[in-house]
Parts: structure tokens; sequence; C-alpha cells
């Protein structure tokens, strides 16, 4: 075998309830920055699980945001050797202990060019996470994405 079993856990099945993700509206870009993932659920039935000294069982999706409700899944076992991928904006930040972490990077005008007007308040979280985080810095990998057509690796240190 020339490669690792691999699983996508996706962060939003770990986003909170729509009556505390939504407590101050639905359009609140701050709330959207601090308050939609549950980094603790996160670390606790995933991160730690499959990490060292963990089980290797883990709950793909905790949260259905469509029902709003529990997902009500079952654990599900990581093979020995196998990697995660967990896909999510606003990742980074919240203390959750990844090994290695690729960064998609859009510049703000990127941003408000390619998302939907639907979408548009979300642009305030993302710019607040750009300062305050600085995702690309703390990044193993970034992936120059404004032109998602023709995105450009940039690698860190330990990978170049």
């Amino acid at each position: 075998m020339l490669g690792r079993t691999a699983v996508v856990v996706p962060a939003e099945g770990f986003y909170r309830p729509a009556s505390l993700r939504l407590e101050h509206g639905r359009t609140d870009p701050d709330v959207r920055y601090t308050d939609w993932l549950d980094a603790g659920a996160l670390t606790r039935e995933v991160l730690a699980r499959v990490g060292p000294g963990g089980t290797g069982q883990y709950l793909p999706v905790l949260w259905d945001l469509e029902r709003d409700r529990a997902a009500r899944a079952r654990p599900l076992t990581m093979a020995a050797g196998g990697v995660l991928l967990m896909p999510g904006p606003l990742l980074q930040g919240v203390g959750l202990a990844f090994d290695v972490v690729v960064h998609l990077r859009m510049s703000p005008a990127a941003r408000r060019r390619l998302t939907p007007p639907e979408q548009a308040w979300e642009l305030p979280a993302f710019d607040r996470y750009d300062d305050e985080v600085d995702p690309a810095a703390l990044a193993d990998a970034v992936v120059l994405a404004d032109h998602p057509d023709r995105p450009a690796l940039v690698l860190a240190g330990r990978f170049a």
C-alpha cells in the first residue's frame, strides 16, 4: 500500500445548535467568528480520540444543522496509521491540536468578489480572523485561492 487511509470530518458537523449560534441574530459576524464552532466537542469527540493515547473511535458528526438536533451518529474507528482531514473555516486560533495545517488563503478583495450576496454578512468575521489570528503565518502550508481555478501552493519551512 502506498498511502494511508484518510477520513474526512467536516468541522461544520460540530457547530453549536441554532439557539446558541443565532442567539444574536442570523447575521452577526462577531458571533460567526467566535461562537459557531463547538471546539470543546470537536476536541473531545474527535481529536483526542484519534490522537496519541486515544481509543481510535470518533464521532463523524455531532450536530445535524439541517434538522437542528443531535446527529446521533455512531462512532467510527480510525484505521491504524490513518489520517484525519478536517475542512472548515476559522479553525486556527481556537486551541485545536492539529499536526499539520493547510490554510486556504483568499485576499479580502477576492472574498468580496467571490462570496455570494446572501453570505456577505460573514465577511467581517473572516477579516477579523485574518487580523487577529494571522492563519497564513501559523499554517504549515498555504494555498493561495484568490483564483480558485488556479490555486498556488506555498510551503512553510518544515515542508519546503
